[in-house]
């Protein structure tokens, strides 16, 4: 199974998703994204929990996103950012399962391929600052 393009096709969905501002049934978009990309069916479960798991908590994904990105209101991110950032920020908040450090290294290289020169840098630093407060909440409740 491809992780990477699982979440690459997670991002196709989740773009889509927002710019055109549709609460639509994700399923034929992310059968056109799969298609698109040649997701073979084990990538494309995983992508489908991406993208499902990440519109189910994007509220507080959003809240959180919000708290940490100093400055950069979401509607004020490029558009590949903040929807990469969304993913990402819902592997490490529920997917415990993933390290963190694997979540950011995969985001910052997806940004790369599709996102702005400085991508790669905004998402680290804002990924960085959940995986920290994440580790202290875990902390604090052990």
């Amino acid at each position: 199974m491809s992780r990477r393009l699982a979440r690459e096709t997670a991002l196709q969905v989740l773009f889509q998703l927002d710019v055109s501002g549709e609460q639509a049934d994700i399923e034929p978009i992310l059968q056109h994204w799969a298609e698109e990309f040649a997701v073979p069916e084990q990538s494309l479960q995983f992508a489908q929990e991406l993208v499902k798991g990440t519109l189910d908590h994007q509220s507080e994904i959003d809240e959180k996103l919000g708290a940490l990105s100093e400055g950069w209101g979401l509607k004020r991110m490029a558009n590949v950012d903040r929807n990469l950032l969304r993913l990402a920020a819902y592997e490490i908040l529920y997917r415990p399962e993933i390290p963190g450090r694997v979540t950011i290294n995969e985001a910052i290289e997806i940004a790369k391929l599709y996102g702005s020169a400085d991508s790669g840098k905004f998402i680290n630093g804002i990924l960085d600052k959940i995986v920290a407060d994440q580790q202290k909440t875990e902390e604090k409740s052990q």
